[in-house]
Order: structure tokens, then C-alpha cells, then sequence
């Protein structure tokens, strides 16, 4: 196993910069939420670890990109951000990709993204993804279908002997296709990926600094590995792309988990192609992501 770490200088100045007036507009940060991201680079983090590879299969090994501190975040000239206009996320249940749900995006949307249980790879030389993202048009697809404990000792049978052209809206081909029990490992699964892939419409790039929900992850071990969590450098990024007080954003995160519905207030469920969506929400998975919530809390409000 190898670990990734980065010295207290590199960590510092890609969490607030060098640049004056990013430095400026971190020290107006409330006092326990600089605390709270100061722990990205003390010696005393017990927090946020460094990351660690465990095969050459990781995702920073095989797929190497340079790495995104706060001041390349907040320059880029392509990263979109949410306004009053466009402020709302859409997570609509589709057996269809990218293309179709930039046609079908509302127009108060910031972004929509569609979540299937289909297996999914973008092109032939891939063998999958679990999701994947056009930060440009703001839409995303995320496919469910390798969470479930079952998926890889599955027998599927049956065979596409002849292709065949449908349209869009026909989704007969799906019939009685695989679908995995919903568990709570498979929902901590499936929201890793969401918010992994809505991070990144938001212009957060892959994380390089520290164990972080931002890493790349290249198999469902490595996807296991990574946090629900976003390390300091990127919950700085978020924070300056939607605007949040991180005390009331952890606060919600545990009143989610503790909350036995799985409907969520101010959620809406027009377009929902369910009636019955407020069932029993399995959270045994979540449990020790909540004992982390609190410890940062703690450290906020000290």
C-alpha cells in the first residue's frame, strides 16, 4: 500500500492561496469553520487522512490528471454556478444518456441527472462507469447496477442476437432487468456516486490532497475506500460554489440520517415515476459517517 502525502505548506496553499484576495475572502470564513478546514494541514488532523493507493488499478495511478487546489477552482473560466434562476438539481429515473437529458432539462435547472440500475460504459474500449458528467451542459447519468451484493455473482440470461433500433422513450428492452435488493451498503454506494458526479458539474475535479468523496475510484474496492465526505479543499470549493454555513449543512446531514423516511422536506416529487416514494430508509451504513459528522461539529462550534 502506498500513501499519498502532501507537506503542511502544499496542503495550506491549496486550501486558502497565496492570491491576496482569496486569502482575504477565506479569513471572513466564521472562526470554527476555518478551524474546522485549518484541519487539512495541521499535524493534529484526526479528521481527513491522506490517501491511500492499494494496486495500480487505483485511480490516480492509471488515470493521471494534475491536481485542482481552491485558486484553479475559483479561476476557471468554464466552471458554471447555480443562480437564482438556476438553482435547482433534477434527479430523474431513465433507461437513456446524456444527450436525452440535456434535451429534457428544465429551465430552473442548474443541472439534472438521471440514475439507472442499467450497466453503463461510454465507449467500447471501457469496460464501465458508474457515472459520468458534462460540467459544460450540466447533466450527469449514474448507473446503480454494481452496488448490489449480488451483481457480479448473478447468472443474467439471455442474449441480444440481432441489434435493433428503438426510440428513446422505448424502454421494452429493459424488461425485467436486474434489480438489486435496496440495502443500506447500496444506498451509501449510490450516494458516493451522485454527489461524486454533481460535485464535479459543480467544477470540483478529481482530489488529490486527501481522502476525499472527490477521488477518482477505478473499481467498487477503491469506490468502498473513498469517504462520503469532502476533505477541506474541496468543501471550500462547494461552499464557494452554492454558498452554505457548514454547521447547518452537517446539521441537516444527521437530521437525513436520523430520519426514518426516505422522502426528504422541500424535495419535490412531481415527476417522480414511483407513487409510493416515502418508504423505510435503510441507514446501518451511515453510522459511523455520523459519528464523523459530529466530531467536525464539535470542532465548528468549540
Amino acid at each position: 500500500m502506498q500513501t499519498v502525502r502532501h507537506s503542511e505548506q502544499t496542503l495550506k496553499t491549496a486550501l486558502i492561496s497565496k492570491n491576496p484576495t482569496l486569502v482575504s475572502q477565506y479569513e471572513k470564513l466564521d472562526a470554527g469553520e476555518r478551524r474546522l478546514l485549518n484541519k487539512a494541514f495541521k499535524a493534529d488532523n484526526d479528521l481527513f487522512g491522506p490517501i491511500t493507493l492499494h494496486s495500480e488499478s487505483d485511480w490516480i495511478i492509471s488515470h493521471p490528471e494534475a491536481p485542482q487546489d481552491f485558486e484553479q477552482f475559483f479561476s476557471d473560466p468554464y466552471r458554471k454556478a447555480p443562480s437564482p434562476e438556476k438553482r435547482s438539481i433534477y434527479i430523474q429515473c431513465i433507461g437513456d444518456i446524456l444527450r436525452f437529458l440535456k434535451k429534457k432539462k428544465p429551465g430552473d435547472a442548474f443541472c439534472i441527472v438521471g440514475i439507472t440500475m442499467i450497466d453503463l460504459y461510454p465507449r467500447d474500449s471501457w469496460n464501465f462507469v458508474f457515472g459520468q458528467a458534462s460540467l459544460t451542459d450540466g447533466v450527469g447519468i449514474f448507473s446503480f447496477a454494481r452496488y448490489g451484493s449480488d451483481f457480479y455473482s448473478s447468472r443474467f440470461e439471455g442474449k441480444v442476437n440481432k441489434l435493433r433500433r428503438v426510440s428513446s422513450s422505448d424502454y421494452s428492452v429493459f424488461e425485467n432487468y436486474y434489480t438489486p435488493e435496496v440495502t443500506s451498503v447500496l444506498l451509501l454506494r449510490s450516494c458516493k456516486t451522485l454527489t461524486h458526479e454533481i460535485g464535479h458539474i459543480f467544477g470540483l475535479r478529481h482530489c488529490q490532497w486527501l481522502a476525499c468523496l472527490m477521488q477518482g475510484s477505478n473499481h467498487l474496492e477503491e469506490a468502498d475506500r473513498r469517504p462520503l465526505n469532502l476533505c477541506p479543499i474541496c468543501l471550500r470549493k462547494l461552499q464557494c460554489a452554492i454558498g452554505f454555513n457548514i454547521i447547518e449543512r452537517y446539521q441537516a446531514l444527521v437530521r437525513w440520517i436520523d430520519d426514518e423516511s426516505a422522502d426528504t422536506p422541500g424535495v419535490s416529487t412531481e415527476h417522480s415515476c414511483e407513487d409510493n416514494v416515502n418508504l423505510p430508509k435503510p441507514v446501518e451504513a451511515f453510522k459511523e459517517w455520523k459519528e464523523w459528522i459530529i466530531k467536525c461539529l464539535a470542532v465548528v462550534q468549540k
